[in-house]
């Protein structure tokens, strides 16, 4: 789908889920954690449109955790620590802590 259907879809809708999405095609994700808005992130794992589903699926995961773990503590909070770290995401702990 090209550039100006995706935005002929985003004028026509209210849904923020669909202008989300269209929007996620035309800018790409940028920084999931950090301050950076658009642009493509380096991941050295992942292809964006390949692993879509695997990605989506760990997003929802992820919010899972920070919502019923939001301090990240216990085993599993440190389990999600180290990933953030190793991700060099670990600035997002941070991010979430403050709401």
């Amino acid at each position: 789908m090209n550039g100006k259907k995706r935005l002929e879809i985003m004028r026509e809708t209210e849904d923020g889920f669909i202008i989300s999405e269209q929007d996620w095609e035309l800018r790409g994700s940028g920084d999931l954690l950090g301050a950076r808005q658009s642009g493509l992130p380096a991941f050295r794992l992942a292809d964006m449109d390949a692993h879509r589903s695997l990605l989506e699926l760990a997003s929802t995961q992820a919010r899972l955790i920070a919502a019923q773990n939001p301090n990240l503590e216990g085993r599993s909070g440190e389990a999600a620590r180290t990933l953030l770290y190793l991700f060099e995401q670990d600035r997002g702990v941070e991010v979430m802590r403050s709401g």
